[in-house]
């Protein structure tokens, strides 16, 4: 099995906190639990997919959302990396706009890091079991797809999902909802997380919109990367254990 866990959006700092913790977690930690994890199962992290945007965030706007490559006839900067994949693309929820926060690309795959990331997951993809990518905010831990097509595993997921919710209340009394993209947020076409599964047909592929509710939403401070990281590794413990069971697998036509 081989986990993914993938973050896009520069104005997004706690994702990358988040997922550096988990990893020091597997390689240090002394939980027998995440050390069955990295005893049975390969793992792929990408904590940071999209570099020059989350520099840009540090060194001249903190809430800088896209990469930062040249738009074609434009002087805006950059591409949605979350709206530019290559499954059911352009077709709802992003803009043809560059200067828009959800600008598409001039054609799917167009950035270099949804282009090359695509490209490594396909030399991998018959291994990979699980996928997660990590967003904030607004607790939420979203299903496919980001456009309204049939999903047929749909009953199944919705039970994992709210299975990890309650595992993650547990520890801080943290509230996540899982559901649908679009009956959650919006309309949102050309992410990483539909083309896996509708490529791919991984078996689990979630998207964990990580904390708050608003209240510092993308500027959390730092103090929540600790209580953010054990309470997603309880909710990984439920998919884990799901995949370890097996998902059937749900490739569309």
């Amino acid at each position: 099995m081989v986990s993914r866990y993938l973050r896009y959006h520069c104005w997004e700092w706690i994702t990358g906190g988040v997922t550096l913790f988990i990893i020091n977690e597997l390689l240090n930690g002394n939980n027998p639990i995440y050390q069955g994890w990295i005893e049975d199962y390969d793992w792929y992290f990408l904590p940071v997919h999209n570099p020059d945007g989350f520099e840009y965030s540090h060194t001249n706007n903190r809430l800088w959302r896209k990469t930062r490559s040249n738009a074609p006839s434009s002087t805006c900067k950059g591409a949605d990396p979350n709206r530019n994949w290559d499954y059911y693309w352009r077709t709802g929820g992003s803009s043809t706009n560059p200067c828009s926060e959800t600008y598409a690309g001039p054609k799917a795959f167009s950035e270099p890091e949804t282009n090359l990331t695509a490209q490594f997951i396909n030399t991998i993809a018959d291994q990979l079991d699980f996928f997660v990518s990590l967003h904030s905010y607004s607790q939420l831990i979203l299903i496919s797809y980001g456009v309204r097509v049939p999903f047929p595993p749909h009953d199944v997921y919705m039970k994992i999902g709210t299975e990890a919710a309650t595992a993650i209340a547990k520890r801080y009394g943290t509230r996540f909802v899982p559901g649908n993209i679009v009956d959650l947020l919006y309309v949102a076409s050309g992410g990483s997380m539909d083309w896996v599964k509708g490529i791919h047909d991984v078996p689990l592929a979630y998207t964990f919109e990580l904390r708050d509710r608003g209240s510092y939403g993308f500027l959390l401070p730092p103090n929540q990367i600790q209580p953010s990281s054990l309470e997603l590794l309880d909710g990984l413990a439920v998919m884990i254990d799901a995949v370890r069971k097996g998902i059937p697998p749900t490739v569309q036509s």
